[in-house]
């Protein structure tokens, strides 16, 4: 069974693992009250347990009912939580999960990166290089079979932005075989943090350089979606917690995106099979995610007017967690994925990829370049879901906004001098980062560009 190790990095990256670690054990029907357990326990997907936890003696089944039970069996979250503050991370070790959580797999420090990248790359990253790598070390030799490091981290602030790439990087020189799997959280837009446009720049190389795959969110979108999805459903009691929502749907792209990697499926889609299938060009390694935030889909009999409108949702605008618009008639599709979860049939896709085929534009060698996977177990409550994922030029855009931000500021040179002091940073950071975007840029619109080769037939002499 694959096994991922999730990196936490940052305020952003460990608030998002708050609300990780709980939905991944509502999906394998672990309860946190001993009071509500169930006096009967059959619970097939707890077969895949260890992809996300270390279970001691995992050759014999469990069947845990509840959170207690794990503690009881001393199993531990396959988790490393790295924060330069440790209000955040302390959670981890005073609550309601407290004991889930290795205390030798946090790393905190004082009193943090402000705002800088510099200070979380070029400071704090080489001294606690040797600290987390010993993490990594002991966390990787408690695995059978491991199929990559999740990373979780935001890119506007200081120690999300420049210690997580750092540890981007790390994981690229001491694990280059091991698959490198990013959501980072860009603030595109919605900045609370005036040097936001170098620390995204800057963060942006290093995914760039050192990421398999790149799973980028934007504030706006998640926020657009958890007050949507506040508007539909019942009367809410209580205050509402925007940061809350938006984390839920982070979570929720990662628990679509590893389930055909620990449930099985008639046609399942395993981690390993991203790379491969959706990064057809080197640094083309950005990718939108969607899938139906709103809709809940508990019927007993899934009918095809509702797999419809779960595949129309999940290619929407609206449903990406970036701004991008897959089926825009400005952008190509390089490559796509459709991962349908529960009640699904290999016609169901194969009927989505004609709609598919007939809506979005593609390159001339990607129309027939969509990969489907099926998933027997579906979210926990619902009895179908459709996951997508696009490689699209329209992810250009967020290269140009990243560049035009960065751009308008260091024209002025202004807050320059906050990174120039910090020790081992180099002026050229700056050059480099901003030639890597436009050469980012200019790789996706050479591809808006292309054109089919007509190569006339040989006319015999």
């Amino acid at each position: 069974m694959s096994e991922f190790i999730v990196v936490q990095v940052g305020q952003c990256g460990n608030q998002i693992g708050s609300s990780l670690w709980p939905k991944i054990l509502k999906e394998y029907e672990v309860l946190l009250n001993q009071s509500k357990r169930p006096q009967i326990k059959t619970t097939p997907v707890q077969d895949s347990l260890n992809s996300f936890f270390h279970v001691p003696n995992s050759n014999h089944h469990h069947a845990f009912l509840d959170l207690q039970e794990l503690l009881n069996n001393k199993v531990k979250a396959r988790a490393i939580c790295i924060d330069m503050e440790e209000r955040v991370v302390a959670r981890y070790k005073t609550g309601a999960y407290r004991g889930l959580f290795d205390d030798k797999y946090l790393v905190t420090n004082f009193p943090g990166s402000g705002n800088n990248w510099a200070e979380g790359f070029c400071e704090h990253g080489p001294q606690y290089q040797d600290k987390i790598l010993n993490c990594l070390r002991h966390c990787v030799e408690k695995c059978d079979s491991l199929h990559g490091f999740l990373m979780l981290f935001s890119t506007g602030g200081g120690t999300g932005s420049g210690l997580g790439t750092y540890v981007l990087r790390m994981l690229s020189e001491f694990y280059p075989k091991v698959e490198r799997f990013v959501s980072s959280v860009y603030a595109t837009g919605t900045e609370d943090v005036i040097t936001s446009p170098y620390n995204n720049a800057l963060a942006t190389q290093q995914l760039l350089e050192n990421a398999t795959c790149v799973f980028p969110v934007e504030n706006r979108c998640l926020l657009d979606i958890a007050l949507k999805k506040l508007k539909t459903s019942a009367k809410y009691e209580g205050q509402f917690h925007p940061t809350d929502g938006m984390n839920s749907s982070v979570v929720d792209m990662l628990l679509h995106l590893t389930s055909g990697s620990r449930f099985p499926g008639n046609l399942n889609f395993d981690m390993n099979e991203i790379n491969t299938n959706m990064v057809p060009f080197p640094k083309i390694n950005f990718l939108t995610s969607g899938f139906n935030h709103i809709l809940t889909c508990n019927e007993n009999a899934v009918s095809n007017r509702l797999k419809e409108e779960l595949f129309l949702a999940s290619c929407h605008r609206a449903n990406q967690l970036i701004k991008v618009d897959p089926l825009s008639p400005s952008s190509l599709l390089l490559a796509s994925t459709l991962m349908g979860r529960g009640d699904y049939t290999i016609s169901d896709l194969q009927r989505h990829v004609t709609k598919l085929q007939a809506k979005a534009k593609f390159t001339p060698w990607s129309q027939k370049a969509i990969k489907f996977g099926l998933c027997n177990v579906p979210p926990n409550g619902e009895k179908a879901t459709l996951f997508s994922l696009f490689n699209t030029t329209g992810m250009g855009d967020l290269f140009r906004r990243i560049h035009s931000q960065y751009c308008s500021l260091y024209k002025k040179q202004a807050h320059i001098h906050h990174y120039c002091k910090v020790q081992n940073f180099d002026l050229n950071f700056f050059e480099e980062c901003k030639e890597s975007l436009e050469s980012a840029v200019e790789k996706y619109r050479e591809l808006e560009n292309i054109k089919p080769m007509n190569v006339p037939r040989l006319k015999p002499f």
